[in-house]
């Protein structure tokens, strides 16, 4: 299958996306603050206190039951909601994938009230589990449930990549009864934590972009010999220039940032990611 082929053969328009919190009641032990506004302005979204996934569907016809949580980047202060968010649901949605993207709680806005060892965790985890449970639903496989993160939002995909993920078989909530660990992660300039010391051989397969003038490189570097150490199916791409925060490609001088994101395509096309069953 020729990507470029089917990204200019699709007539396509922005599907209208829906907006579902991890928690009906809001997130817990915090669930006064749901109904806080957020904040957003330019690029950025801020006072999160309701976590949600913002959900893109494919146009009907094109879907092929696959699925990828996004996690925006913003160093815990903010969310790059549009340019790491939107945008790459939207190209997702063009290869016949349907995409969340994920508002996570951010442990290092100024005046935050959460941990983030604790509670971006927590979302991250409930994100995974709320998306499977909408298989049947959103016609997805849920076992094509993957994740994509840029930045600290790499962070936010180690955090549940590295994990059993097993649902708690008796929770009241039968969200929580599913698994939270996902099937592939793909990681775009990722920060450093929550990857453990020694990747474990049921990590899931992994897809790199990086920089090689970006400080992240270091991590990606650590990341690709630690996965191949596991014997874990892993594809990295370093490019030369580019430096960090180059989203999508979409604004990006080089040639090589701009493709970044067919190189993904081709990886999941390669790895059957793709395929309807």
């Amino acid at each position: 299958m020729l990507i470029p082929f089917l990204l200019s053969a699709i007539s396509y328009q922005d599907p209208a996306p829906i907006v579902l919190p991890l928690w009906t009641g809001g997130a817990p032990g915090f669930e006064n603050r749901r109904n806080e506004p957020e904040l957003k302005k330019d690029w950025w979204v801020k006072n999160i206190h309701n976590p949600s996934l913002t959900v893109y569907l494919p146009p009907k016809g094109t879907a092929n039951g696959a699925l990828v949580v996004i996690a925006p980047g913003g160093g815990h202060r903010e969310l790059v909601f549009d340019a790491e968010g939107r945008d790459a649901a939207l190209f997702l949605n063009k290869l016949g994938v349907a995409a969340a993207v994920l508002k996570y709680r951010l442990a290092r806005e100024e005046g935050s009230p959460y941990k983030l060892d604790v509670h971006m965790p927590q979302d991250a985890a409930r994100a995974m589990r709320l998306a499977r449970s909408k298989a049947a639903e959103w016609s997805i496989d849920p076992d094509r449930v993957g994740i994509l993160g840029f930045s600290a939002g790499g962070e936010v995909v180690s955090a549940v990549a590295y994990r059993d993920g097993n649902g708690a078989p008796n929770a009241a909530d039968a969200v929580d009864r599913l698994s939270s660990k996902p099937n592939y992660q793909m990681l775009v300039y990722p920060g450093p934590l929550f990857i453990p010391q020694e990747i474990p051989a049921t990590a899931p397969p992994t897809f790199l972009v990086v920089s090689n003038d970006d400080g992240a490189t270091n991590v990606v570097v650590a990341l690709l010999q630690g996965l191949r150490k596991a014997k874990v199916p892993v594809e990295a791409h370093i490019f030369a220039m580019g430096n960090h925060a180059f989203n999508m490609g979409y604004r990006s001088e080089f040639a090589s940032v701009k493709g970044w994101p067919s190189r993904m395509a081709d990886w999941m096309q390669d790895r059957g990611y793709l395929k309807p069953k």
